[in-house]
């Protein structure tokens, strides 16, 4: 169940939200979205990869495991990497689009919060508010990962629209063992390929740099690299460590 609702500092002045990371707030999963803001932090602990929808639309998205329901970045209640997805870090919060007041007026967003949702604390967490006004620290992060996922919604589709005028992203079948004889077979998935981006002419790079998108694909074909940092992590698990 959801229960919805937009945020502010009287109805919900005593609001608390649960920390942590685990099953329970829903952590425990093998892939999660991303957006284009983060591929240069992503890219120094992730596997950037792209999916594509029932739609046919693209999404960027991380593996956090091999298996099913698997986050090898879980450790405990902690989440084992110096960055956390922003899609993972907001909690009960989300962005709600308010339409302007006037005629031709610009949609506002506002924060949303989900009472329903687990990490709402009856007791301990943490506070939202101050207790005489104003955000807390913690809003201010959650505020921080809601702008990232709310102007990555609108960045993603002009990313990979140029991503394929460049002819950059390519489907890619990974192939993993893991110790002895276990294998994952990935198929599903797209990456954006080292040897069109090699192949890049002059004007094809001038293009992508300036609109902003060269480094977004350098961030992202970097990333293949943490294959082998996932394989370790799986390994490491698979042995009791």
């Amino acid at each position: 169940m959801t229960r919805i609702v937009p945020l502010n500092n009287v109805d919900h002045a005593d609001l608390r939200v649960s920390q942590g990371y685990g099953a329970a707030f829903g952590d425990s999963i093998n892939l999660t979205r991303v957006f284009p803001a983060e591929f240069e932090t992503l890219q120094r602990e992730y596997v950037i990869l792209f999916r594509q929808t029932p739609e046919g639309e693209l999404q960027a998205v991380v593996l956090l495991g091999l298996d099913r329901d698997e986050n090898l970045y879980l450790d405990g209640d902690a989440w084992s990497a110096r960055y956390v997805p922003a899609i993972q870090r907001r909690g009960p919060f989300s962005i709600g689009v308010q339409a302007g007041s006037a005629l031709g007026e610009a949609a506002d967003p506002r924060i949303n919060v989900d009472l329903d949702h687990p990490r709402i604390a009856q007791q301990g967490g943490e506070a939202v508010f101050r207790r005489h006004g104003g955000n807390t620290d913690y809003l201010t992060d959650v505020s921080q990962a809601l702008f990232v996922i709310y102007e990555g919604l609108a960045m993603t589709r002009a990313m990979f629209a140029a991503f394929a005028e460049a002819g950059l992203v390519e489907p890619v079948a990974i192939n993993i063992t893991v110790g002895e004889g276990l294998r994952y077979d990935l198929d599903s998935f797209h990456a954006v390929s080292r040897e069109r981006l090699a192949a890049l002419t002059g004007s094809e790079l001038e293009r992508l740099h300036r609109e902003g998108w060269l480094a977004m694909a350098i961030h992202a074909a970097s990333s293949m690299a943490n294959i082998d940092r996932l394989v370790a992590m799986k390994s490491l698990k698979g042995s009791g460590g």
